[in-house]
C-alpha cells in the first residue's frame, strides 16, 4: 500500500480535478453513499474543485445517523436496567433518544461503558459473571464481521450473560430504494470502499445494470474521491454502465470470504427501519435462529417500543440527499454538536457535523436536487 500522503496530495487532487473538468460536458448528479466520504468532501472542500455541472449529494451512509430513534430508546431502557453493563462505541453514547442519551443514563448511575471492540464486551462478560453485559451492535457491513465474531465467541465460551442489541444495515438495498423511486435524480454512485472490502462488489453489478446507473467503489481520501468522481463521470459521458473499482488497493470483487462466511452463519437478513427514511426491505442483519439466545431485544422485552421522530429535525431529508445540512432552520443554532437534535450532528461521519465543523463559512452551492426514497 502506498503512503497515505499520496492520496492527500494537493497537486494530485488538482490534476484529477482538471481531468474531471475536461471530461464533463453535461450536468450530472452523483451521490457518495458513505459518511466517511462526506466528511472528506466537506473537510477538504472538494466540491469547490468540481465544475458547476457536477452536483454531489450526500447519501444515507452514516450508520449512527440512520439508527432509528426507537432503537436508541430501547438501548436507554436496557442500559437503565439494574445489573446491566451496557457497552457501545463512543459516538453512539451521544445520539439523542426521545428524551435523553446514553451518556445521561451513565450520569444517572447506569453502568454504561465505551469499548473499542465488541470482543472487549465479551471479556467484560467473562470477568463479571454476576452482571448482564450488552453490546450495542451498530454499523454497515463493515463492522458486522467483528460483531458476528463476538457472538460466535460468546457461544463458544458458553457465556449466558452476554447479548447484542443488533442494528446492522446494508448498503445495496438502500441504493436500490433510492434508484427505484420515480423521482430519483441520482445518476451515479460512489460506493463505500470499506463496505466492499468486506462484501466485495458483486451485489452492485445487477443494481447498476437494472437501473442503468454507474457505480464506482471509492476510497476515502481526497484523491480517491476525485478519482471516483472522474471514473463515474467518464462512464456517464461515454454512455457506459459498469461497476468499477477505484479502491483496488483494498477491495476485491469477492470481498473477504472468511468474514462473509462467519456473517452468514451468525446473521440473517431482515427488514430494517432507517432513521428519517423508514423501513427498507431486507436492508439489515438480525441474529439467526441459531444465535437467538444472544438477542438483547428479546432478552429485555423491548421489541414493542415505538417512538415518533422529531418533526423539527430534517435528518431524513439530509440522508436522502433532498437537502443539505445548512438548509435546516435549526442548523448551527438549535442543533449543534454540543446539543444535537439528530444523529447526523453527533457522529463524526454525519453530514451535519461535517458541515458544522468545516463548512459553516464555506457553504458553496445551496441547492440539492430532489431525491425521494419510497
Amino acid at each position: 500500500m502506498r503512503y497515505i500522503d499520496e492520496y492527500r496530495s494537493e497537486a494530485a487532487a488538482k490534476r484529477m480535478a482538471t481531468r474531471i473538468r475536461q471530461v464533463t460536458t453535461h450536468p450530472w448528479t452523483l451521490m457518495e453513499i458513505c459518511g466517511g466520504q462526506t466528511y472528506t468532501i466537506v473537510k477538504y472542500g472538494l466540491e469547490e474543485l468540481l465544475p458547476d455541472e457536477i452536483t454531489l449529494v450526500h447519501g444515507p451512509g452514516c450508520p449512527v445517523c440512520v439508527t432509528p430513534l426507537e432503537l436508541i430508546d430501547k438501548a436507554i431502557v436496557i442500559a437503565s436496567t439494574p445489573g446491566v453493563i451496557f457497552t457501545s462505541f463512543g459516538d453512539m453514547l451521544r445520539v439523542p433518544g426521545s428524551s435523553k442519551d446514553l451518556l445521561t443514563v451513565k450520569a444517572e448511575g447506569g453502568d454504561v461503558r465505551m469499548v473499542y471492540s465488541p470482543l472487549d464486551a465479551v471479556k467484560i462478560a467473562q470477568s463479571c459473571p454476576e452482571k448482564r453485559v450488552v453490546f450495542f451492535g451498530v454499523g454497515f457491513e463493515t463492522t458486522a464481521p467483528a460483531n458476528a465474531m463476538a457472538v460466535w465467541q460468546a457461544k463458544r465460551l458458553g457465556l449466558k450473560n452476554f447479548s447484542v442489541l443488533c442494528s446492522h444495515v446494508l448498503v445495496p438495498p438502500a441504493i436500490e430504494a433510492l434508484l427505484s423511486s420515480p423521482t430519483n435524480r441520482v445518476q451515479g454512485f460512489l460506493a463505500a470502499g470499506h463496505v466492499c472490502t468486506v462484501m466485495g462488489y458483486e451485489e452492485y453489478i445487477p443494481l447498476a445494470l437494472r437501473y442503468q446507473t454507474p457505480i464506482v467503489v471509492t476510497g476515502f481520501e481526497p484523491v480517491d474521491i476525485l478519482q471516483g468522481v472522474y471514473m463515474t463521470v467518464r462512464q456517464l459521458e461515454e454512455g457506459r454502465v459498469e461497476v468499477e473499482n477505484q479502491y483496488a488497493r483494498s477491495v476485491r470483487r469477492e470481498g473477504n470470504v472468511p468474514a462473509r462466511k462467519l456473517m452468514a452463519e451468525v446473521f440473517q437478513t431482515t427488514n430494517r427501519n432507517w432513521r428519517g427514511i423508514g423501513e427498507i426491505p431486507n436492508s439489515g442483519y438480525a441474529l439467526s435462529p441459531e444465535y437467538a439466545d444472544y438477542d438483547a431485544e428479546k432478552i429485555f422485552s423491548v421489541e414493542g417500543i415505538k417512538t415518533r421522530e422529531s418533526e423539527e429535525c430534517i435528518a431524513g431529508q439530509v440522508l436522502q440527499g433532498l437537502k443539505k445540512p445548512h438548509q435546516c432552520p435549526a442548523f448551527g443554532t438549535g442543533c449543534t454538536p454540543e446539543h444535537p437534535l439528530g444523529a447526523p450532528m453527533v457522529s463524526s461521519e454525519g453530514a451535519c457535523a461535517a458541515y458544522y465543523h468545516f463548512g459553516r463559512f464555506r457553504l458553496g452551492r445551496t441547492s440539492a436536487p430532489e431525491v425521494v426514497v419510497t
